[in-house]
């Protein structure tokens, strides 16, 4: 309990501390201040931007300091160092009193809030938000924000990198209050990552597949460019027939050869049977063969006869169609001559 009290001690006393270097060096342009505690004493480190005004002539302000430090803070030997800030605008504390003076002096609330984020992003920040909150244009209380580049707002990137400052404006109307963040220049935030341009990468070995063909066994099946060509000007035999019809010419001897073949084969077969067979089977030829012949003279005569009753139809239609001309003649005839009786009979009338 008594650690957990002395740690609150020392945060309160710290924040007393800072609030009195506030208001002491506001036209010194504080900003802001590390104690730590050594055997020697209690070292103090202030950051302004004019360090010639915290010390003062002959060391007279810097003496008062250690002096209201010992008094009324309690401090035990305090050394009091100062240092120049080496770019203003891109401490915190300092960018938000400049910004409070310059609302307290008229300027009007956008014209502040865009030149201060502008000269800030210019001395080379990461990122950058001003929040003005209070009555800043009326009677009514609004929170306006200028934003710029990238910031971080909450985590230990906040905490560590993130550097943060307040000021007040003490207006007619009322207090405006100003909250300055920045990113400084070479932060560096957990997502930040490099290229290595020289790093060294192991080939990648590729497996292939006994099955499948490589680039080198395709392009040893191409056919060699140093083949000589044909020239120009030697004779192409051109065929004059249709390929279509010398394959089906080729064909076709192919298979008259193929059974020239079988019928000799088969001839040379009879002629050793005829051999041994004798006389009887000359006899079963000889009956065979005119056997053969008796079909062919039936279909002779029956072609004949069909000749035959083909001509006399023809025939019988010609004289079918004579007599139906002679009897449509008559008819002709009779109708002219009933037509010249009634011609007779007018005349006479």
């Amino acid at each position: 309990m008594a650690d957990e009290q002395q740690f609150i001690e020392n945060g309160l006393q710290r924040a007393q501390i800072d609030e009195y270097f506030q208001d002491e060096l506001d036209r010194a342009g504080y900003g802001g201040m590390d104690i730590a505690k050594t055997p020697m004493g209690t070292q103090i480190v202030l950051k302004a931007e004019k360090p010639g005004m915290v010390i003062g002539k002959g060391g007279k302000n810097i003496r008062s300091i250690t002096d209201t430090l010992t008094s009324e803070f309690g401090m035990d030997d305090p050394q009091v160092d100062v240092q120049e800030v080496d770019e203003p605008d891109l401490n915190a504390r300092i960018v938000a009193d400049r910004l409070a003076n310059a609302l307290e002096r008229g300027w009007y609330f956008r014209k502040a809030g865009h030149t201060t984020i502008d000269r800030i992003m210019e001395a080379g920040a990461l990122g950058a938000e001003i929040v003005l909150s209070g009555k800043v244009t009326g009677a009514r209380s609004r929170v306006e924000k200028f934003n710029r580049g990238y910031i971080k707002h909450n985590g230990e990137p906040a905490q560590d990198v993130v550097d943060e400052g307040q000021g007040v404006a003490v207006m007619k109307l009322g207090a405006i209050g100003v909250t300055v963040k920045i990113i400084p220049p070479g932060a560096t935030l957990p997502d930040d990552f490099a290229v290595a341009e020289d790093a060294e990468i192991d080939p990648v070995e590729q497996v292939v597949d006994g099955d499948e063909e490589g680039v080198e066994e395709l392009l040893a099946g191409e056919p060699d460019e140093d083949a000589p060509a044909a020239d120009d000007d030697d004779d192409v035999e051109v065929p004059d027939e249709d390929p279509a019809e010398a394959i089906d010419e080729e064909i076709v001897e192919e298979v008259i050869d193929e059974e020239a073949e079988e019928a000799d084969d088969a001839g040379d077969g009879d002629a050793a049977d005829d051999a041994e067979d004798g006389d009887d089977s000359d006899d079963a030829d000889d009956g065979d063969s005119v056997a053969d012949e008796d079909p062919d003279e039936d279909v002779a005569e029956e072609a004949a006869d069909l000749v035959e009753e083909m001509e006399d139809a023809d025939e019988s239609d010609d004289a079918e169609a004579d007599a139906a001309d002679a009897e449509a003649d008559a008819d002709d005839a009779e109708a002219d001559a009933d037509d010249a009786e009634a011609d007779n009979t007018e005349a006479d009338n």
